[in-house]
């Protein structure tokens, strides 16, 4: 009989051992370290590894190049806010800068916020002339390459919603020439793969984007390029763009748990 109750009472034993190990990670967006996990939990640390390590190979955590563990890919789908973009932005960092070192420009990583694309990493080009973004920044979907982006793969019933409120809700003459022409756009960014702001957000200013896309194609994010049309010429744009749907591509295998170390 006592057998049984604890082999009853023993799952029950490692769902609570696991919760209190993602309570940990969730009160501490930057990741925490195997040891710090064991002394915020008092988990033992040879049973912490284990379930440590299973969680990470099945993505439910992620762990970034310090060692730091986080809330991983599967988890992040059910969550947003802070916690959703330190996982993001760790998972990405990488390949961004990867993206920057390879283009030489600055790279953003951006997400849907309402009627406008939110700034969740920026990686700064090393040329003393080039485009400046920062972290925690918003600007209008319909002038951006990422905004496009975004956009252009919602579902059919969020897209019209979200080009509805942004019709209402813009009324500088500007912007009424820009909506025009923001539904052909995105149609053509969908067919093509990426998007294209082409002086319109900054003049003298080019910018191409890729999509980051979680299982059955629904989107996460948006990767871009961005950089002063001298450097992002005519010509070399679909050069850019290739460069960024492979860097898009790779985070969105990472973000769904493929290939995640």
């Amino acid at each position: 009989m006592i057998r049984t109750r604890e082999c009853r009472s023993s799952p029950v034993g490692v769902i609570s051992k696991v919760l209190r190990i993602f309570e940990a990670l969730n009160a501490s967006p930057a990741g925490l370290r195997l040891n710090e996990i064991v002394e915020k939990t008092a988990i033992h640390k040879s049973t912490a590894y284990r379930f440590l390590a299973h969680l990470e190979n099945e993505a439910y955590l992620f762990r970034d190049e310090s060692g730091a563990y986080l809330v991983g890919p599967r988890l992040v789908r059910l969550g947003s806010g802070s916690t959703y973009q330190m996982t993001l932005r760790k998972i990405s960092r990488p390949v961004l800068q990867h993206l920057r070192d390879t283009t030489g420009e600055t790279v953003n990583l951006g997400i849907l916020d309402g009627q406008d694309v939110f700034y969740v990493d920026v990686v700064q080009s090393h040329h003393p002339f080039r485009m400046a973004s920062h972290i925690g920044t918003s600007r209008p979907l319909f002038c951006t390459a990422m905004g496009k982006m975004l956009a252009a793969l919602l579902p059919a019933n969020e897209k019209g919603r979200v080009l509805g409120s942004v019709r209402f809700e813009r009324f500088t003459p500007h912007t009424i020439t820009q909506m025009a022409q923001l539904e052909e756009d995105l149609a053509e960014t969908e067919q093509r793969g990426y998007a294209l702001d082409d002086e319109e957000a900054t003049l003298g200013a080019r910018c191409v984007s890729a999509p980051v896309l979680l299982e059955a194609n629904r989107m996460a994010a948006a990767v871009s390029v961005a950089g002063p049309t001298a450097r992002i010429s005519r010509d070399k744009i679909p050069l850019f763009a290739e460069a960024v749907q492979r860097a898009a591509n790779t985070i969105s295998a990472r973000l769904n748990g493929y290939g995640v170390q």
